[in-house]
């Protein structure tokens, strides 16, 4: 089966030939404002810090909120949770929820297959990143994958307006690094936090698309390409030990070897010890 996923594929039909101008220049603008970010002048601690705050929060809200919980439902939470979790993972700028998960569900669906949309056997790079630059065909089937989210009206505000949640934290930056005299001043804070903290999320959360399906191990003889990769992991939050979680999609546990070690899962068990999390779905390794 899996050679028969590195068959090569057809060229691209013309119509998704044409680069997406605005999600193109939405990329490089973050690209550029991220390099602008590490000049010395921009540097501080304040800006570490808040790097780091962010960027804890947006992987977890995209590994827990809109992947574990949402899109495969391996436990259940209270609306308030999940609804804090999504808020999270919109912070990432990797579309609005609804869309996320109706494309994540449909990736599993069609995993490795000439149909899925970041088809890694249509080459790393493909996978990576470029795959979102052009028309993504399966974007008119969401209703068909995601119809449980078309239901909340936040979900359908966010998936709309999800940009919008950039202002408010840019601005609150802005005004704290220039009261307290940051170095960098609010400048600074700002281009640490928003386009050098998305560009970092954009390409760990890439890795799970390209490297995933190219690095590493395999627990189980899935019908794709999907393979454990513990760098991936580690960048990740748990979402490298790829294999696993296709062998088990619903499986809120990533991690399934005592080696495997799944920072979301670890989370997960918080929640579950305050209460929040329940009916938690958990494969087990056979060997």
């Amino acid at each position: 089966m899996r050679a028969a996923l590195v068959v090569p594929r057809a060229p691209l039909p013309p119509s998704q030939r044409k680069l997406k101008l605005g999600t193109t220049g939405f990329m490089l603008v973050m690209h550029v404002g991220a390099v602008f970010a590490l000049l010395p002048q921009f540097w501080s601690w304040q800006a570490v810090a808040a790097l780091a705050l962010l960027y804890w929060m947006t992987v977890l809200g995209v590994t827990l909120g809109l992947h574990r919980l949402v899109s495969h439902r391996s436990f259940v939470a209270p609306k308030w949770v999940e609804r804090l979790l999504v808020l999270m993972g919109t912070l990432a700028c990797q579309s609005g929820p609804i869309e996320w998960v109706g494309l994540h569900r449909h990736h599993h669906k069609f995993s490795d297959q000439p149909n899925d949309h970041h088809d890694a056997a249509r080459g790393l790079w493909w996978a990576h990143s470029e795959w979102m630059l052009h028309e993504i065909p399966a974007l008119k089937e969401l209703h068909r994958f995601s119809g449980d989210m078309l239901q909340d009206p936040l979900y359908r505000w966010l998936d709309r307006w999800f940009l919008l949640l950039q202002l408010p934290l840019g601005l609150g930056l802005y005004w704290y690094g220039n009261a307290a005299q940051v170095h960098g001043g609010g400048l600074g804070l700002v281009l640490w936090a928003i386009p050098l903290r998305l560009v970092l999320v954009y390409h760990v959360t890439w890795l799970v698309n390209s490297a995933t399906h190219a690095f590493g191990y395999r627990n189980f003889d899935c019908p794709d390409l999907s393979r454990n990769c513990w760098w991936v992991a580690i960048l990740s939050f748990g979402e490298g030990w790829h294999n696993n979680h296709h062998a088990h999609p619903s499986s809120a546990r990533h991690g399934l070897r005592w080696f495997e070690f799944d920072i979301t899962w670890q989370h997960i068990k918080l929640l579950r010890s305050l209460g929040w999390a329940k009916r938690i779905r958990e494969a087990r390794y056979p060997g």
